[in-house]
């Protein structure tokens, strides 16, 4: 089974039902780490071929939902009884769970999917699917 388990988490439903899969996986493997990482960004206006300044309220209210959704998925992992680290980084969501995947040397990456099919994937991209792309490790993609 899997020892080091990584779970994107963003505080959706998908992410709730993946934060499940994520806990049965401890569950069956005795010394296994769950790793939490939420990655969020901050918005970004384009102007032409320039950035437009945001002000710094919208930033600390993105900051303040990262920490905020941190805070409930704590919670969660407390009340299913297993131990898990719990991170918030900025930045691209997909580089950011890459990045820390890599790092942490995890085995598998457990995503929640938003649901997005056909025309609106290919338009807007999703998380899930980038990091199904570009993973170098199994990846279970919850919906």
């Amino acid at each position: 089974m899997f020892n080091k388990i990584l779970l994107a988490y963003d505080g959706s439903k998908a992410a709730n039902k993946a934060l499940e899969k994520a806990v049965q996986l401890v569950r069956l493997t005795e010394g296994a780490e769950l790793r939490v990482v939420h990655a969020f960004d901050f918005p970004r206006i384009y102007i032409g071929e320039g950035l437009a300044p945001i002000p710094a309220s919208v930033n600390k209210e993105y900051y303040d939902l990262a920490n905020q959704t941190s805070e409930e998925v704590k919670n969660r992992i407390t009340q299913s009884g297993v131990e898990a680290t719990v991170d918030v980084i900025q930045g691209s969501p997909a580089e950011v769970i890459l990045d820390y995947a890599a790092e942490h040397g995890s085995d598998v990456i457990i995503i929640g999917s938003r649901g997005l099919g056909g025309i609106r994937e290919f338009v807007l991209g999703s998380v899930s699917h980038n990091v199904v792309q570009h993973a170098q490790i199994p990846v279970l993609v919850v919906k």
